[in-house]
């Protein structure tokens, strides 16, 4: 499903279409989902990107995304501390799919080797570490909080 835009609306239209009260409504519940409002960085997100920017470090997203998440990006103001994003449904593979990270390392001019790519699935995020970059996951999700994402600063110092 990640793997277009179209086949990920088909996807959540057909599991919105078994909820009684989203049947009927599948269009208007898709448009909230992908919304530039709808999806919120945590809070150690922004602080973060801004001191890898100040650092002058170049900074990519791989992205299991059906959408481009950009729009949540410029909603955010951290589009212009973003220097590339490799989306799925653009490429048309999936994490854990190497090439995805390598086309990130090719876009920021960055060797793999000497490349830090920081997710938070040890599965769909161990495509990097399998082509050679040095991987760090973060803990499990929380939907509050910080994310542990101050860690990476003390990492690339």
């Amino acid at each position: 499903r990640d793997l277009s835009s179209e086949q990920h609306r088909r996807a959540m239209w057909g599991w919105w279409e078994q909820v009684d009260f989203l049947r009927g409504m599948e269009e208007a519940a898709y448009q909230e989902l992908t919304a530039p409002d709808a999806w919120v960085p945590y809070p150690d997100t922004e602080p973060v990107l801004r001191a890898l920017h100040q650092r002058g470090l170049r900074v990519g997203i791989v992205s299991d995304f059906a959408w481009d998440l950009r729009v949540h990006l410029a909603h955010h103001g951290l589009d212009a501390l973003i220097d590339t994003c490799v989306i799925s449904y653009e490429q048309g593979r999936e994490k854990p799919d190497p090439q995805l990270f390598l086309k990130a390392c090719a876009d920021l001019g960055a060797d793999p080797r000497a490349t830090l790519m920081v997710g938070d699935n040890p599965v769909r995020d161990g495509g990097a570490a399998a082509c050679g970059l040095r991987t760090y996951i973060l803990p499990a999700e929380h939907r509050t909080g910080e994310r542990g994402l101050l860690d990476v600063q003390r990492l690339v110092i």
